[in-house]
């Protein structure tokens, strides 16, 4: 696992910021998802098929892990009601062309788990089931699984164009084939595709380390996003996401909790103009146009200082 990979998992893990993704995702930024109510999850899926258990519930050898980036259970109350979801997070530094074979293997291994962990407490209770039906499936006819809901987040500043549907993966086009073809659609967030009124919907953090990327290769645009943007102190992990993720300089302590980024991009862009200029003097002084002494002069050092910078670049 790179960098740029775990660090955004830690950043994700965050309840604030989890339950932040899936407000902009489900209820277009309304606070529904309540970071409390979140409870962390074994991302842990197993590939075996159903009743490949045995009377322990012990796994067989043959069973193939897969992991989830984030995995969390989820309590959301509205309008009265409770229900009970289980929330997922792929998070996405590159573009994955098979993104939708990818989650319905997550999802669909969740849901497998769920039925198989029914039947497991089944054969604990030792019950036997109402019908032939009942104790050969060991799922039975008024269980319930709980619905899943995977989100990808793309932590990278080019346009998503890999398939959004398992349809659009197929090379067959007719529709009367297709409406027989079950499709599996993603739900992504993509820096890349969301506008201003977009990016004003997240609440924490993620505002802003969306908006770093998004603007990232547009220095323009990316300075007026820092100086329109009031709430650029940030957590150290958010500031660990912008650095890892674009290559941003930044210099973030190992015992820091918050980091100011817009005044960590300002003093790199200051500095970068001063190795600039620097740089130029330097050649005016190898070119013996200038004395070092002027050099240091026009470039507001002491000699010794300018001679530093100098050896520095090369």
């Amino acid at each position: 696992m790179g960098l740029a990979d775990t660090v955004t998992k830690a950043y994700m893990k965050e309840n604030t910021v989890f339950a932040d993704a899936f407000n902009y995702l489900i209820y277009g930024g309304k606070t529904v998802v309540d970071p409390a109510l979140l409870q962390e999850l074994d991302t842990t899926e197993i590939v075996l098929p159903f009743g490949a258990q045995d009377e322990n519930g012990s796994q067989p050898e043959d069973a193939v892990q897969k992991y989830r980036d984030v995995l969390k259970s989820a309590v959301i109350k509205q309008d009265g009601e409770a229900a009970y979801i289980l929330l997922g997070i792929e998070n996405q530094t590159d573009i994955h062309y098979a993104m939708p074979v990818r989650n319905i293997i997550y999802d669909a291994l969740q849901y497998g788990k769920q039925v198989a962990d029914i039947a497991a407490k089944h054969r604990t209770d030792g019950s036997k089931g109402h019908s032939r039906g009942e104790y050969l499936s060991g799922f039975y006819k008024d269980d319930k699984i709980t619905p899943v809901i995977t989100l990808v987040l793309h932590f990278g500043a080019n346009e998503w164009d890999g398939p959004l549907s398992l349809h659009e993966m197929m090379a067959i086009k007719n529709e009367n084939l297709l409406n027989f073809v079950q499709d599996y659609q993603i739900h992504l967030i993509d820096p890349a595709k969301l506008s201003k009124e977009d990016l004003e919907k997240f609440s924490t953090s993620l505002r802003e380390v969306i908006g770093h990327i998004k603007y990232s290769k547009d220095k323009k645009r990316l300075t007026e996003f820092l100086t329109d943007n009031p709430r650029m102190l940030m957590e150290a992990n958010a500031a660990r996401v912008i650095k890892a993720v674009t290559n941003t300089p930044l210099d973030i302590p190992e015992d820091a909790e918050v980091i100011d980024v817009c005044k960590a991009v300002e003093d790199m862009m200051n500095e970068s103009k001063t190795e600039g200029a620097v740089a130029v003097l330097a050649g005016l002084v190898k070119d013996g146009l200038l004395s070092i002494k002027e050099a240091a002069h026009r470039a507001n050092m002491t000699e010794s200082a300018f001679e530093a910078e100098v050896k520095k670049l090369s």
